[in-house]
């Protein structure tokens, strides 16, 4: 349990119920610093996003033709490699903008701001599990023997559904991710120490989310005409986020006031 640093003192000490005295940790010393870092993180997996979806799989990828695919894809596997990687990282850095979006909302609503942590964290562990679908096409461009089981068809077709298969997977990531955006909306709209339109900007993100999700889901054919207009508002919202986050940063002294009525309730309800 973390105890919160107050406005007056830049660390608190207080003591838990077994009479273990805990320090602030160095995020709540300076919560700005922190704040900013995960803005600046968010914004690079944004970019890493774009690239992966927008450079690499979009200049690949022809909709309906397994075999242009796949021969794009052999004429390019660096290219498509760089992308997998890309998508890794963005996975990666998703771990410090979670954990850092936990730690300061925590004084908002404990609770929501675990819901949000955990909504966050499963959609990030299926992406990270979703990129085997896209290792397919290069073990299929392998020179090994065992691929001659299948015909140069088959294994086109193989290719194509294994990267479909990636489109649906990202779909479902999506649908814990659109909740984290729900929840973590709301509690910017309670928070005090970031704008109100940026809570609404997320919340209409994660509303777009979790129908392109469902609808791709439940109604491939409506999903292809809403995409990919469905996700400019996750990307105004997302990116007005994390900028207003670089730039501007969180209000200090709110954000304080609310870690000091927080340690005053744990206080009160551990005395």
């Amino acid at each position: 349990m973390y105890l919160r640093a107050t406005s007056a003192r830049r660390c608190v000490r207080s003591t838990d119920p077994k009479g273990v005295i805990m320090i602030a940790t160095s995020f709540e010393r300076s919560p700005q610093r922190y704040a900013r870092l995960s803005g600046i993180i968010y914004l690079a997996i944004i970019l890493l996003g774009l690239f992966g979806e927008v450079y690499v799989r979009n200049s690949l990828i022809v909709s309906g033709d397994p075999a242009t695919t796949l021969e794009n894809i052999s004429r390019a596997p660096l290219l498509w490699r760089a992308g997998i990687v890309g998508d890794l990282l963005m996975q990666l850095c998703d771990i410090p903008v979670i954990c850092i979006f936990y730690v300061l909302f925590r004084p908002v609503n404990k609770p929501l701001a675990l819901l949000a942590t955990l909504f966050n964290l499963i959609q990030t562990a299926v992406l990270a599990g979703n990129k085997l679908t896209l290792v397919v096409p290069l073990l299929l461009l392998d020179d090994s023997s065992y691929l001659a089981a299948f015909s140069v068809q088959q294994q086109q077709v193989l290719a194509y559904l294994a990267i479909k298969a990636h489109g649906y997977g990202f779909g479902i990531g999506l649908l814990f991710f659109g909740f984290a955006c729900l929840v973590r909306g709301h509690l910017i709209l309670d928070c005090g120490f970031l704008p109100k339109a940026l809570g609404r900007l997320l919340q209409i993100a994660g509303l777009c989310y979790l129908i392109n999700s469902f609808a791709l889901l439940l109604v491939p054919a409506f999903a292809d005409v809403m995409f990919p207009a469905i996700l400019v508002p996750p990307l105004i919202g997302e990116l007005s986020l994390c900028m207003w986050l670089i730039i501007k940063g969180i209000d200090v002294e709110q954000w304080r006031r609310k870690a000091a009525a927080k340690d005053a309730q744990l206080m009160v309800h551990g005395g």
